[in-house]
């Protein structure tokens, strides 16, 4: 499954994102976004972006 790209995402949206610290486990953090970190409109692991409840990760997955 492809990551979501930068123009895919906006602020309110409900996302999963993998935190720094579990990249090698793959566990997933759901949550709002806040604010979108990534200046570019790709990247290899997904858009890093902060949560409402300020966590920072890579856009994974974006819920419905």
């Amino acid at each position: 499954m492809p990551v979501p790209t930068r123009q895919q995402l906006s602020p309110g949206m409900q996302v999963a994102i993998v935190q720094k610290h579990h990249q090698r486990s793959g566990q997933l953090t759901d949550g709002e976004i806040d604010r979108i970190l990534t200046k570019s409109s790709t990247h290899p692991h997904g858009i890093k972006v902060k949560l409402r409840s300020g966590e920072v990760g890579r856009v994974k997955a974006i819920h419905d």
